[in-house]
């Protein structure tokens, strides 16, 4: 590939990654939404189950080919990572943490997806990406802290696991994207996982629906359309577009995007302390893509 086309490859990649994040930005408020009014396990496997009917329609309608058997045990890691595990995880904790001190455990993604990139896509980052990955990391964690959250050992052990699972699903889904496509890629597993999310849909829905508000339903079909379906077709493409530890770090700008929706859904206060934040994290970000390769 030349050097020309290869930027070009890297520089869609990074519009593609934009376009994911700002796509995943919201799962947290409407996950932290929903759960106020419907069992968390509920809310995964009826996430699950929705974006896997969408899949199985979009895979038979394009006339897919079935994955290799190969490809099989990697799409199942893609399945426990960001099918089950982030989406079980982050719910569960969300019953014991706010979704500010979720912002602690988001700030750490793009790390552990830049480790589980080089772990399983053997890409090598110069030291300099480390540096500027670690200081958006540090920043969005320090801000967080500077709130003066509180502490919940179980919301937090909760949130640690959803990131680890989240950075290897997406480790792995990029490397899959390179073979199978972007969207293929999320499209299989969600279909793996449907003949158990079917049937845990009905096992665990609410006993009456009478009561569970407009705004419960609508971060259901959110966190079900966008959040497990539409922006993995992005993110995994730009992951392989442009590396899976360069592109995740534009992770760092999710919390911020998060908030910024919460406070329009949940009318918490944006303050000028997080706007500055956000600032050192596009820089951190920047510095990043100019380093990465």
């Amino acid at each position: 590939m030349s050097n020309g086309k290869l930027k070009g490859n890297v520089s869609q990649g990074w519009l593609n990654g934009i376009i994911g994040v700002v796509l995943f930005s919201g799962s947290l408020p409407a996950t932290r939404i929903a759960v106020l009014e419907v069992d968390p396990i509920f809310l995964t496997v009826a996430r699950a189950c929705i974006a896997g009917i969408l899949a199985l329609i979009s895979l038979l309608l394009f006339k897919e080919k079935r994955p290799a058997k190969k490809q099989i045990i990697p799409l199942l890691v893609v399945v426990l990572g960001v099918v089950v595990g982030f989406p079980l995880l982050s719910a569960l904790a969300l019953k014991h943490i706010t979704s500010a001190h979720s912002i602690v455990f988001i700030g750490i993604l793009p790390l552990a997806t830049a480790v589980f990139g080089i772990i399983r896509g053997n890409e090598r980052p110069k030291f300099i990406f480390w540096v500027f990955s670690l200081l958006g990391t540090f920043l969005v964690i320090g801000y967080s802290v500077a709130q003066g959250l509180k502490v919940s050992p179980i919301g937090d052990n909760l949130m640690l696991g959803a990131v680890i699972l989240c950075g290897l699903g997406y480790a792995e889904g990029a490397k899959l994207t390179k073979t199978l496509g972007g969207w293929q890629v999320i499209s299989w597993a969600l279909v793996f996982s449907l003949p158990v999310m079917l049937p845990l849909t009905f096992v665990y829905r609410p006993t009456t629906f009478e009561g569970i508000s407009f705004a419960t339903w609508a971060s259901l079909a959110y966190v079900s359309l966008f959040s497990m379906f539409v922006a993995f077709i992005f993110w995994y493409k730009a992951l392989a577009q442009g590396g899976t530890a360069t592109i995740g770090q534009l992770q760092l700008l999710q919390p911020f995007l998060g908030l910024a929706l919460a406070a329009c859904l949940l009318y918490e206060k944006v303050s000028i302390g997080m706007l500055a934040v956000t600032l050192g994290v596009v820089l951190c970000v920047a510095g990043t893509k100019k380093f990465a390769r």
